[in-house]
């Protein structure tokens, strides 16, 4: 299959999937606007499932043991329609698993982070060194466990991968505005509706749930990769601010052009393949590092 280009992936979804994202009167009908199918290859050895924590799981490729939390705005997304990340990571040494965390509007935070935090807690009691990876709302769970297991002293990552992530259910931050009509996906207005179907009440600056508003210090290694175009860049961008503040290293790289989550498209856009293979060569390096030759 023949790669494009960012532009045409964002001429696309600004056509196809924003204006359905946008006038959807339900999650449900969003939920279906998000089922979009990327090309990937099948690992060898398939997909296989399993219960991480009690959390149902899908588990691909051999090596470093690896958690992949998707996103899909807390209301939307599987681990089958985030294979394309998965069996990428798969085919450069990690053995992903992605677990299939409970969504709103059935289940409210923090169900979501408890799964999250549950499927880390079995894999880190079954390896001494795992990696942690996500995108989106998944990201956010990711920042988000970290910081409460480093509250409670229990083990942590040796890295983490995060892409776009979503830090700030307050949604406060000034490219949610500024990025409106350039995002090529969401709305300020969708945003603030998927945070309230998850909180159904909570405090957005819960740090269980908006990870910018944790204390930070102590945190594993941070790759930090976000779109500029998207309304989730000041998250990222002033998440990464703050990480590097508390001490934490944190690897923030903002690519021009590209739409929000675009690792997904790794079978069509080159783009999607280099930020994956930095994401891989960063993790694999803070492992190596923390286990030893």
């Amino acid at each position: 299959m023949r790669d494009i280009s960012p532009a045409l992936a964002c001429r696309f979804l600004r056509r196809r999937v924003k204006p359905r994202l946008s006038f959807a009167q339900t999650l449900t009908e969003a939920a279906r606007a998000f089922a979009l199918e990327f090309p990937y290859e099948t690992p060898e050895g398939g997909f296989r499932r399993q219960r991480l924590g009690g959390v149902p799981t899908e588990v691909c490729g051999v090596g470093t043991p690896l958690l992949y939390l998707h996103g899909g705005a807390f209301f939307a997304g599987t681990p089958k329609s985030y294979r394309p990340i998965a069996t990428a990571f798969a085919a450069m040494g990690f053995q992903v698993f992605t677990p299939a965390y409970r969504l709103a509007p059935r289940h409210i935070f923090p169900a979501a982070f408890e799964d999250a935090r549950a499927s880390f807690a079995a894999l880190a009691q079954e390896h001494a060194a795992v990696a942690l990876a996500g995108d989106s709302a998944g990201a956010g769970l990711a920042l988000g466990l970290m910081a409460a297991r480093r509250q409670d002293g229990e083990t942590l990552p040796q890295a983490a991968a995060l892409f776009s992530p979503w830090t700030d259910l307050a949604v406060t931050g000034v490219s949610a505005r500024e990025n409106e009509g350039r995002d090529p996906l969401f709305t300020r207005k969708m945003l603030k509706i998927a945070s309230r179907a998850y909180l159904s009440g909570a405090s957005p600056r819960d740090p269980r749930a908006s990870p910018l508003y944790a204390e930070l210090s102590d945190l594993p290694p941070l790759l930090i990769h976000v779109a500029e175009d998207e309304l989730l860049r000041d998250d990222a961008l002033r998440f990464a601010a703050s990480a590097t503040e508390a001490g934490v290293e944190t690897r923030l790289s903002l690519w021009p052009a590209v739409p929000h989550c675009w690792q997904l498209a790794i079978g069509v856009m080159e783009e999607a393949r280099a930020s994956l293979r930095e994401a891989a060569d960063f993790l694999r390096e803070r492992v190596k590092s923390s286990t030893g030759p």
